[in-house]
């Protein structure tokens, strides 16, 4: 039969000729099961729910040191808790398992006591579209009512003072951290500003910031430059004029004094003193008409000294007593065009040397200017991460004072723990529904597994199948005919037959 498709007719007939089994299986299945789970030991389940409150002050004005999530936190957390050192203390201090302690070894005794315990986190809300879990569930399953309701409540204070502690110890080692690192930015920015000062102090007045000082002096000093040249070669020449007037006054003098002619020596030096002048206001020392007429004034010189130098020498105190006013004025006159030559002279020497001092600084101002904005660019990076070191040990500070005060993102027990008044397990009544539903289903198992072993042809359909032929008629079972046709009186029982007549078509 079972090698062929079932229809419902089928399995209405399989159950009324198996309802007897199927019925005493189920009967039975429900008391058994109800009877194994009053053998089994009572377990008591206990649990509380902890809320994750976010901090009081706002992120915005102090912001957290520690950022993982929650998640990932409390899963730390967890395996921090639920480790050996944390829960042994906790079986000893309850008596947990007595009755295995001295059979069962340690690490087999927290095994149970860590399947005991489950965090179960809570499910944000879709509608709020939030990330952060909005807190857990704690639940401890024991074989004794108070005893899970104490280990609940005692793992639940376990887990706000290890998010107490975790927090404030994370801020204080990021201040500690920050605050050394800041101590050798310190020192860093400390050296790149000695650097800087030295470099000043090395190349002051060639700093990039005073190239345009330095050009407006060296504009300065080059007019002055040439209001001294100018100055100088109008002394020059107001001496060339004195000088020549005085060589006039004296020849005069000397021509009325000795009755000669004024057409002497002295003329023709004056008038090569004069043509000096003219040349050196023009042209430089190394001029050759310059170097050829200091050459010719230094001869004719000589030869006037050879020439006037014992009547000279004789006719001094009288020539100086007896010269006119006008010779001694023209005598001073040349003197303090002198003094007025040589101040010129050395002023223009001092405006060519600071000109020269600041055409270097000019020229070396771009290889300056690199080294400078190098220093300063160094300098600008370590005061950079100085500050920003220095503003997030700061704001470290205040959130290591925040969680210190316990301001910060904290867990809160909304639900205590409680003390159940019901064993979570064995549930009794699913026990019977479940051996109710077991022997039911036993029952039409060894229903189904009895008939696919029957090789009996109960239907025509059985025999088409068997034979692979038609039936044309049916003859009843002799045995129900003569059961009825025994109630009638006069007839006999014969013995039970049952004969079933095929013919091919």
């Amino acid at each position: 039969m079972t090698q062929r498709e079932l229809t419902q007719a089928d399995y209405i007939a399989i159950l009324r000729r198996r309802w007897v089994l199927i019925t005493v299986l189920a009967v039975v299945g429900a008391p058994l099961a109800y009877g194994v789970s009053r053998v089994l030991p009572n377990r008591y389940k206990s649990q509380t729910l902890v809320l994750i409150e976010p901090p009081t002050v706002p992120t915005d004005f102090v912001k957290p040191v520690i950022t993982t999530e929650i998640n990932a936190r409390l899963a730390s957390m967890q395996e921090e808790i639920l480790s050996r050192t944390r829960l042994e203390p906790i079986i000893h201090q309850y008596g947990l398992y007595s009755g295995d302690v001295n059979r069962v070894p340690p690490d087999a005794l927290v095994a149970r006591l860590q399947k005991d315990i489950e965090i179960t986190p809570i499910q944000p809300m879709a509608e709020t579209r939030a990330q952060e879990l909005p807190g857990f569930h704690i639940i401890v399953t024991l074989d004794n009512p108070q005893t899970a309701q104490e280990v609940c409540s005692a793992v639940t204070h376990m887990f706000i003072e290890e998010s107490i502690r975790l927090r404030q110890q994370r801020s204080e080692d990021t201040t500690q951290f920050l605050a050394q690192q800041l101590v050798d930015a310190k020192a860093k920015l400390d050296e790149q500003d000695s650097k800087l000062a030295a470099f000043k102090s090395r190349y002051i007045g060639s700093l990039p910031d005073e190239e345009q000082g330095n050009l407006n002096l060296l504009m300065g000093l080059t007019s002055q430059l040439d209001a001294a040249t100018q100055a100088l070669a109008r002394a020059q020449q107001d001496k060339s004029f004195a000088e020549s007037m005085l060589a006039q006054q004296v020849g005069a003098w000397q021509a009325a004094q000795s009755g000669s002619s004024p057409q002497t020596m002295d003329t023709q030096l004056t008038a090569l003193q004069t043509q000096l002048a003219n040349l050196q206001a023009r042209y430089t020392d190394d001029y050759p008409d310059v170097v050829k007429t200091k050459n010719a004034i230094a001869a004719l010189q000589k030869k006037i000294g050879d020439n006037d130098t014992p009547k000279a020498n004789d006719d001094k105190p009288s020539k100086a007593a007896s010269e006119p006013a006008q010779i001694a004025q023209l005598r001073a006159e040349v003197h303090t065009t002198d003094q007025v030559i040589a101040e010129k002279t050395r002023e223009q020497g001092k405006i060519q040397q600071a000109i020269k001092v600041y055409q270097d600084r000019v020229q070396s101002s771009p290889a300056v200017e690199q080294q400078y904005k190098e220093l300063t660019r160094d300098y600008q990076t370590a005061l950079d991460f100085y500050n920003d070191l220095l503003k997030k040990r700061d704001q470290s500070a205040m959130a290591t004072d925040l969680e210190r005060q316990q301001e910060g993102e904290q867990f809160k027990i909304l639900d205590p723990a409680n003390l159940p008044d019901q064993p979570s397990f064995p549930n009794r009544p699913a026990f019977a529904l479940g051996g109710l539903a077991g022997g039911l289903a036993l029952g039409i198992g060894i229903a189904f597994l009895l008939e696919s072993r029957d090789t009996s042809f109960r239907t025509e359909r059985d025999v088409e199948f068997a034979l692979r032929l038609p039936v044309l008629a049916m003859v009843p079972s002799i045995e129900q005919l003569l059961a009825t046709k025994s109630k009638q009186p006069g007839i006999q029982k014969p013995g039970n037959a049952s004969v079933e007549v095929g013919a091919r078509a």
